[in-house]
């Protein structure tokens, strides 16, 4: 066969390659569960053929879906995802509905700590049409790609450790205070799905010997920074639970459990007392 038929066969046999059907099968080999959703997601993203090959390739490399095609979708919201930033789960939309659930005025200020790709401070200003945002990460990364979030709700994004860079004029005026910090144990964290385990920062997934380091720091702090009556959400593990409840106390907060089955969701709730 000529170099010529070559080339033709092998373009072919790509083209063929980048069949929905191929790609579900690719990545069901892979092990991607929700292999016909994935498929989808990759031919409506791509812009064209090769970004389309490229795109199954590093999926079905180990990529977390959301790094791959550069957003997560939470809350009703396409949020931009970088490559190496941590990815908003699901189950986490449960903790913004309790903070809109807990947002007593208008335009109330809001401070999302451990902010991440600034998911969950984007998603309240959605769902209450107007806060004052404030979000702080540890990780450059991510920062750069919160303030992209966050930009429709003129929301205000530093860098830093927890509380260490927000203005200082913030303190005592916080009306919700996000706080989606690490809490998976460090001896956990080889077990996590290879997606999180080996392409998120892991300063954003581990939380110490038994995952509340962070947790602790937040809560020692926090009744610093909530106005009085204002609220801390912070997501916990159902078996950490009561430990977290008890850092909220020594914090100085009433504490509230909130949890829902269908997401797999529990979140501590502090209130600063008036």
């Amino acid at each position: 066969m000529s170099i010529p038929s070559l080339l033709s066969a092998h373009s072919s046999a790509s083209l063929s390659d980048l069949s929905e059907p191929s790609i579900v099968t690719r990545l069901r080999s892979a092990g991607c569960v929700f292999a016909e959703d994935e498929a989808r997601l990759l031919l409506s993203a791509a812009p064209t053929p090769s970004a389309l090959a490229d795109m199954v390739e590093r999926r079905i490399a180990g990529l977390p879906l959301e790094h791959v095609v550069g957003w997560a979708e939470f809350c009703g919201l396409r949020i931009e995802v970088d490559a190496g930033v941590f990815v908003p789960r699901p189950r986490t939309e449960f903790l913004v509905a309790q903070a809109t659930a807990l947002a007593a005025r208008p335009r109330p200020v809001v401070v999302d700590l451990c902010c991440g790709s600034g998911a969950l401070g984007a998603a309240l200003a959605a769902a209450l049409g107007g806060i004052e945002l404030h979000a702080a990460d540890i990780d450059p990364a991510a920062v750069r790609c919160a303030r992209r979030n966050v930009t429709s709700a003129a929301g205000r994004v530093y860098e830093g450790d927890l509380y260490a860079p927000l203005p200082p004029s913030l303190r005592g005026c916080v009306d919700i205070l996000l706080a989606n910090a690490p809490y998976v144990p460090s001896e956990h964290i080889g077990l996590l799905p290879p997606e999180a385990r080996d392409h998120e920062p892991r300063a954003a997934l581990d939380g110490g010997t038994d995952g509340l380091d962070v947790q602790r720091r937040v809560t020692s702090a926090a009744a610093q920074w909530l106005a009085p009556g204002g609220h801390l959400l912070m997501e916990t593990s159902e078996r950490q639970a009561p430990h977290t409840a008890e850092a909220f106390t020594h914090g100085g907060l009433t504490v509230h459990l909130a949890t829902c089955d269908d997401l797999g969701a529990t979140v501590i709730i502090g209130t600063r007392p008036h």
